[in-house]
């Protein structure tokens, strides 16, 4: 059997692609929609992907399973649990999609997989039990537990109501978590456990950084598990507590995979621009199309580009940028900043270096961020400011003085930390946001007032007072380390 684990580090998602080298035969799991890079792993090994699972329908990326049905003539394994609401309405009626019940089992050339329902993060939510039949073996040797369990964690069971907006879901949801948790304690211990997500990931609260584990280092060391033992109260405190909150950007994903995420083809290519297209977009713009098969929004998509601001020196962006620029790094955050603040119709420009451009794209399209009109380099500042234009600039303060100004009448501190860290030690009077909520909560900021935006390092802040200031608000930035 073929077995590849293929991660994307900034989102910590993991997608597998397994693989039967007598049939020629393989299979992705939970694939992104930027489904090349699965099509060329197993073209290196001599095999072809004929089909693609999906543990359940996901809030932090946008699938590759209709890009594989529609685009490469792939079978499709969904859940057909959790109710019809569950059910992906792009795949109904659909030649090459099997709908799945707990219990029902496939094939992949000599690799067998059973699916097992195990409901809690979301009500569809299925486990693979996988079995190298092709080997002769007749028990699985591992289980694709998407986000159902992680190492050292389990799924979180909130994002039903705290991303997707469903009122009263997060503790029916706790209470099928804690059910299918149940079920792990009967599986054999030398079980491998593939899971969908590492550390960083906002889908749980504690996930570990090891790639995968065992059913028996699990049960023994899991807090999740432990708290799961100690019954259903127990295991309900535990598990909604101090989650994290969820980025802007889930809820979307949740409608988008259920709908049938827009078809990619090629990766876009975006071409570079000019210093002074960064504030006008290239002459072109009007003939980007927006991403097909996503309802456009009823305001008129705007006609220039978004900056993201990509380069690592904040203190570089602090100094000067292009007015309204979002402050994206291309570090681990920057899908969650730009999912956070963009919205799909926007065209975006980059400002990065010509060997980051793939990755950013790449990074945007998983997210269904597809309007990418250019990139140019930081150097094209230079070029904007010569073509007659202004570049911004943002103050930056130290903890001490945004402490001091926090008394003034017309000044507010935001403090754009976790909800936890927050309770942990804050500002006397700071409103709290978390950083990827800022956008469903502007109406909560007084237009009079300016602001001093901190987090613990400079880093969540200095996205975050880039969205404020583009959005009109008066801010500054603390670049310093949060010490209560």
């Amino acid at each position: 059997m073929f077995f590849k684990q293929i991660a994307d580090d900034k989102l910590a998602q993991y997608a597998y692609v397994l693989g039967c080298q007598r049939s020629g035969e393989a299979l992705v799991v939970d694939p992104q929609r930027d489904v090349d890079r699965y099509l060329e792993a197993v073209r290196r090994e001599g095999l072809r992907i004929v089909a693609a699972a999906e543990t359940h329908v996901h809030a932090d990326f946008l699938s590759g399973c209709r890009e594989l049905v529609e685009r490469h003539r792939c079978t499709a394994y969904l859940s057909g649990e959790g109710g019809a609401e569950w059910r992906c309405s792009w795949a109904q009626g659909r030649d090459r999609v099997v709908e799945l019940r707990d219990g029902q089992e496939f094939s992949v050339g000599g690799v067998r997989f059973k699916a097992v329902h195990t409901p809690g993060h979301t009500p569809e939510h299925m486990s693979f039990l996988v079995t190298d039949e092709g080997a002769g073996a007749a028990d699985p040797m591992g289980m694709m537990s998407g986000d159902f369990v992680f190492v050292g964690d389990l799924g979180r069971p909130d994002l039903l109501e705290s991303a997707a907006g469903q009122a009263g879901a997060m503790e029916p949801s706790a209470r099928q978590l804690y059910a299918s948790a149940q079920g792990v304690f009967q599986l054999p211990e030398y079980l491998r456990v593939w899971p969908g997500h590492g550390a960083g990931s906002a889908c749980g609260k504690a996930l570990g950084a090891v790639p995968d584990t065992t059913v028996g280092y699990e049960t023994r060391h899991s807090p999740a598990l432990a708290a799961a033992r100690q019954g259903e109260k127990a295991f309900l405190g535990y598990i909604l507590d101090g989650q994290p909150e969820p980025p802007f950007y889930f809820g979307r994903m949740k409608t988008e995979n259920r709908r049938g995420p827009a078809l990619l083809g090629e990766l876009p290519r975006p071409r570079r621009l000019e210093g002074a297209e960064l504030a006008t977009g290239p002459k072109a713009l009007s003939g980007v199309p927006s991403p097909a098969a996503r309802p456009v929004a009823s305001r008129p998509a705007p006609s220039r580009p978004v900056v993201l601001d990509m380069r690592g020196d904040r203190m570089a962006y602090y100094a000067a940028h292009v007015p309204g620029a979002v402050y994206a790094p291309l570090d681990k955050a920057f899908p969650v900043v730009a999912g956070s603040y963009l919205e799909p119709d926007q065209p975006i420009a980059l400002l990065c270096l010509e060997a980051e451009v793939e990755e950013a794209v790449r990074s945007l399209v998983r997210i269904g961020l597809d309007r990418i009109v250019g990139w140019a380099p930081p150097a094209a500042l230079d070029d904007y400011r010569a073509a007659g234009r202004t570049l911004a600039s943002t103050e930056v303060v130290t903890l001490a003085e945004a402490r001091r100004r926090q008394r003034e009448s017309d000044v507010c501190v935001v403090d754009v930390r976790r909800a936890s860290e927050h309770a942990n030690g804050h500002i006397e009077g700071a409103i709290n946001i978390a950083h990827t909520r800022l956008a469903p909560r502007l109406d909560e900021l007084p237009r009079d007032k300016r602001f001093v935006v901190h987090c613990l390092s400079g880093a969540r802040a200095s996205a975050a007072v880039s969205f404020l200031e583009g959005r009109g608000f008066h801010a500054a930035v603390v670049n310093d380390v949060f010490r209560p």
